[in-house]
């Protein structure tokens, strides 16, 4: 394989990318002069070194000199730790807090299941979610959580999935969980929302 070929399928496992996309990638690279391609290598060389996931949230964050452990929601005092928002991915998660509308928590499910499938676990962190869950109602009084996740059918059977494992515990610790609400429209993606209408959905959750 020509080292084309080789950088083009590994464009190509990037989300949403093409041959056609990944070529026109390798063919923009070798138009580019050789500091902005070695800048870029590098860039990709460190960003392990330089960005780490919040244990509390799953949240991938550049760590402070302090070297924190949490995320700055997280380790926040004036967070509200008795709301949890699930959300799909870190730019959701971006999009709502640049939104302003919600102070809480947050808890990164890393993907949504798929309708048809019987290795769920492997699509998102339902085991994890499922302990903090328990650990913020035994501990900080956790009253609500919002499933805030996309309007297609893949979102919709997430919610449903996410409801019957959490059911057990809303029985015993007696908080509610609710889905955003009218604001957004049917096949919208969270990350693409604009302030306004994430404002709108998370008023009318229910």
């Amino acid at each position: 394989m020509n080292p084309i070929d080789k950088l083009a399928e590994h464009f190509k496992e990037f989300p949403g990318i093409g041959e056609r996309q990944a070529r026109r990638f390798v063919y923009f690279l070798l138009h580019k002069n050789p500091s902005y391609v070695k800048e870029l290598g590098d860039n990709i060389l460190s960003i392990k070194d330089l960005i780490h996931q919040c244990p509390s949230c799953f949240l991938f964050f550049e760590r402070d000199i302090d070297g924190d452990q949490l995320c700055e929601t997280c380790k926040d005092p004036r967070t509200d730790k008795t709301s949890l928002l699930i959300v799909e991915k870190d730019a959701d998660y971006e999009n709502i807090k640049k939104s302003r509308n919600y102070s809480g928590m947050y808890f990164i499910l890393g993907g949504l299941v798929p309708i048809v499938t019987k290795e769920t676990p492997n699509f998102v962190r339902i085991k994890e979610l499922i302990t903090t869950v328990e650990s913020r109602a035994k501990k900080e009084n956790l009253k609500e959580i919002i499933i805030a996740l996309s309007l297609n059918p893949q979102g919709e059977h997430t919610d449903m999935y996410l409801r019957e494992k959490m059911s057990p515990l809303v029985e015993k610790y007696k908080f509610k969980i609710v889905s955003l609400g009218r604001g957004l429209s049917t096949g919208t993606e969270l990350e693409y929302s604009d302030s306004d209408t994430i404002k709108n959905a998370l008023k009318n959750r229910a």
